[in-house]
């Protein structure tokens, strides 16, 4: 009891670990079967035939295909070369199995004439093509389409026909003794061993069984395998060279050009010039256009400038222009007032002493100067009114 639960610990231990594994790596580690996520592992096909294979060292994963399968609808990574690489290693040592059996039955058995061989050849061609006609006899019969499995009964029965005259012949060619003694013969697809006299029931066990069916599956799988990588290579050779003839048009035309320039370099020299020149010229015109803008800025600021000042100094004359003429204006009003105190106080004084013709005459002539005072006056207003103007 304890070790077995020991068994039991250790076992759960790796399987945790398996699980951890999986859950950390990904379709496209080495770790991973190419051939399980392309479903062609033979591990896999043969599991619970005679030739188990056991299980297979790398891992394997229901997931990590689902996810293959999803990513190479946009990607391709390939893994048919993987694949079809381990089933050719696989068929490879089938094939040498079957020919080491092939040679152990040929120092068994007894050796017959070349004619004989061809007649038990016959037999054995004909005892396949039964077997595998019943083989799916079977399967029609168990998906049920009941029309075409009697068809395909007829077709046996043809068959069995050939054989029963194929066997005659045989038992013919040879003595009685030699005739009953069992003839092997190794299976090409299975390399497994089949009786020259077997019945049908063991001939359609043999043919429509999991290994031989196996076998057939993955050699199958082996052809189409071949197939797309050859596909797949010949597309990439064609991607190649096309890539590579695009570089030597390239060199050639970098090589034509050089070739040119070194052929004409005065041309290539005045092409130079011209193209310098062209640069230099598009480069003054700018610095042109710069300048007469800044220029036309200028100006304008500078007119602007000058309008603002005479503005300011006409503004400014005609201010003082006022304030010289308001201030004469009160000057002479000023004077006017004081020599007419000094003119009446003199009156006063020589009313006096005077007679009154001369009083009347003083009268006059303080009139006329009154007149002419306000003559004055009307005349600076008019002149400050036409210098407002």
């Amino acid at each position: 009891m304890v070790i077995h639960s020991q068994l039991k610990k250790i076992q759960g231990a790796s399987e945790r670990m398996g699980d951890t594994t999986r859950q950390r790596i990904k379709f496209s580690d080495d770790r991973v079967c190419k051939s399980h996520l392309l479903n062609c592992c033979p591990h896999d096909v043969l599991s619970g035939t005679r030739m188990d294979l056991g299980e297979c060292l790398k891992v394997h994963d229901l997931a990590l295909r689902a996810d293959y399968e999803i990513a190479s609808k946009d990607q391709d990574f390939f893994f048919e070369l993987d694949a079809m690489d381990h089933l050719q290693s696989f068929i490879a040592d089938c094939d040498r199995r079957t020919e080491v059996a092939k040679k152990r039955l040929a120092e068994t058995q007894e050796e017959i004439s070349a004619e004989v061989a061809a007649k038990a050849e016959r037999v054995h061609e004909l005892n396949e093509e039964i077997g595998k006609l019943l083989a799916k006899v079977e399967q029609l019969g168990a998906e049920g389409n009941v029309e075409e499995s009697q068809k395909v009964m007829d077709e046996v029965e043809k068959a069995r026909a050939k054989k029963r005259e194929a066997e005659e012949v045989y038992r013919n060619s040879m003595p009685a003794s030699s005739f009953q003694q069992q003839k092997l013969r190794v299976c090409e697809v299975c390399s497994a061993y089949l009786g020259l006299h077997d019945n049908d029931r063991r001939l359609a066990d043999h043919f429509g069984g999991k290994l031989h069916l196996g076998f057939i599956e993955i050699r199958e799988k082996l052809e189409e395998l071949k197939r797309v990588v050859a596909e797949k290579q010949e597309k990439r050779n064609q991607e190649r060279l096309k890539r590579r003839e695009e570089r030597e048009r390239e060199e050639r035309e970098k090589l034509r050009r050089s070739r040119s320039r070194s052929k004409n370099p005065k041309r290539s020299r005045s092409r130079e010039h011209r193209r310098h020149r062209s640069r230099s010229m598009s480069r003054e015109r700018k610095r042109r256009t710069r300048s007469k803008s800044r220029e036309k800025r200028h100006r304008h600021r500078s007119r602007s400038s000058s309008r603002s000042r005479s503005r300011s100094h006409q503004r400014s004359g005609h201010s003082s222009r006022d304030r010289s003429r308001e201030r004469s204006r009160r000057r002479s009003s000023k004077e006017r007032f004081r020599d007419q105190d000094l003119a009446s106080r003199d009156r006063d004084r020589s009313s006096r002493d005077r007679s009154p013709r001369d009083r009347d005459r003083k009268d006059k002539k303080r009139s006329y100067e009154s007149a002419n005072g306000r003559s004055e006056d009307r005349r600076s207003s008019e002149e400050r009114e036409a210098g407002e103007i």
